[in-house]
């Protein structure tokens, strides 16, 4: 487990989360907002696991976790930290399936991800971003404290996204 809320932990995916992320990264918010990542089997779902979350954590520390529900340990979403190169800082990023989205699943782990990140990990920045049209995960960003601080082609990859950031809080 990397944070509890009241009503979530979050924690590393392993294949047997291979099921839920074939149809996470199927979803068409998904596809609309952050990318057919060609997934379209279990054995896909589960490489991706293997290459984007079990060899990141060991070696950054932190990356993508399965958001589950406590009560009915069934995974609603992929909320964790990122490091992109074109970035000094770590983003948060977050994807919540449709049927959990508007519960305020999102911003309840990411709220308890971001104070783990100030407090834990001594994080003194942290980014987040989203599609311009995306306005779900700008009221979210904004929400989470997270001010908006220019367009940028975080990925490389020719999209321009709004980035925002947060320094960590003095106490």
């Amino acid at each position: 487990m990397i944070v509890q809320t009241e009503r979530t932990i979050l924690r590393e995916a392993s294949h047997d989360d291979a099921s839920f992320i074939l149809r996470l990264v199927n979803e068409p918010g998904w596809l609309r907002f952050i990318g057919d990542r060609g997934i379209h089997d279990v054995e896909a779902a589960r490489d991706f696991i293997d290459l984007r979350w079990r060899e990141i954590h060991p070696k950054l520390g932190f990356g993508l976790c399965i958001a589950e529900e406590t009560s009915t340990h069934t995974p609603i979403g992929l909320i964790g930290f990122v490091q992109r190169d074109s970035l000094d800082a770590p983003d948060i990023g977050y994807a919540v399936s449709a049927p959990y989205q508007g519960k305020g699943y999102a911003y309840e782990v990411c709220r308890a991800l971001i104070d783990h990140g100030w407090n834990n990990l001594g994080y003194e920045q942290i980014y987040g971003y989203c599609q311009p049209d995306n306005t779900a995960s700008i009221r979210l960003l904004e929400k989470l404290g997270l001010r908006y601080l220019r367009d940028q082609d975080v990925n490389n990859n020719g999209d321009v996204c709004k980035l925002y950031g947060a320094t960590r809080p003095i106490s």
